[in-house]
């Protein structure tokens, strides 16, 4: 019984968390623009942290 408890609670928050991200994206779509835009400049960042690494690893 435990077991699908834990997958209904999984599925109720998964469907919780798209219905948050489609509120953000329909009611502030300029935040949510940033949000995107900020988040795509920290993994480039991180990946051009990782490779400035590597590079000096040689």
């Amino acid at each position: 019984m435990g077991v699908v408890t834990a997958v209904q609670a999984k599925k109720v928050l998964k469907w919780a968390a798209i219905v948050l991200v489609a509120f953000y994206l329909l009611t502030r779509p300029t935040d949510a623009a940033h949000t995107v835009h900020g988040a795509f400049n920290g993994l480039m960042r991180a990946a051009d942290s990782m490779a400035q690494f590597f590079a000096s690893l040689t």
